[in-house]
């Protein structure tokens, strides 16, 4: 796997209360240099994302319900809808954890919802990948997570918020792809520093990774 195509499949990364305006603006400047396939920061700042992407093929990523997956999913529903507006391309939504861990799948079905029909709404393809947060999960809720994402419209399933107990492993990455269609993708997301951390989970069928080191994991890459 070479530099460029490693790179295609990277959200590079900044989140948190930490991340300020000159920390978009850097992502967003190593995303157009090393071709990567997302900018995924947080809301308060899609527009200056957008305005700085403009022309290119990078995509805004922000987040929905981040990082706890707790808000109420009328919250959720209005918060994807406002990223919109500022111009998001693609929504990684924070599953009802709660909900997911005790069972009411109903619940966790209408909370991705609300995200995936405000998506279905906008008059350009906007992406939503549900994160479960996979650590605070046994396997029964991981799959019971994978299945309901996939039947509620999302594009995507994802590991983690890189906020939770832990992040990525192989085994969840392997998991998830064997329980979503190929129409579907898997993104492996926390603690994915280097080049061969990111081999590890694209050839568990990770087909995208959130990361915060993307330039590290490119320059970690072999040459095209």
């Amino acid at each position: 796997m070479k530099k460029s195509d490693v790179a295609g499949l990277i959200d590079h990364t900044t989140l948190g209360p930490r991340s300020s305006e000159k920390d978009v603006e850097r992502v967003c400047r190593e995303a157009k240099e090393y071709g990567f396939a997302s900018v995924c920061i947080e809301p308060i700042y899609v527009r200056t994302a957008k305005k700085l992407l403009k022309e290119t093929e990078v995509k805004v990523d922000t987040v929905v319900g981040f990082p706890h997956g707790t808000h109420k999913r009328g919250a959720k529903g209005f918060e994807a809808q406002l990223a919109i507006e500022d111009g998001a391309d693609e929504l990684d939504m924070v599953v009802n954890i709660p909900a997911l861990r005790r069972g009411d799948y109903e619940e966790v079905a209408r909370d991705i919802a609300a995200v995936t029909e405000a998506a279905e709404g906008s008059t350009r393809d906007v992406l939503v990948k549900v994160i479960l947060e996979m650590s605070l999960l046994d396997e029964e809720k991981k799959r019971a997570g994978c299945v309901i994402a996939q039947a509620s419209g999302a594009d995507f399933v994802k590991t983690s918020t890189g906020f939770g107990p832990a992040g990525a492993t192989v085994e969840d990455v392997e998991l998830m792809s064997s329980l979503v269609s190929d129409e579907m993708g898997v993104k492996a997301a926390g603690g994915i520093g280097d080049f061969e951390a990111a081999r590890e989970m694209i050839e568990a069928g990770a087909t995208r990774i959130g990361a915060s080191s993307g330039v590290e994991i490119v320059q970690g890459a072999p040459e095209d």
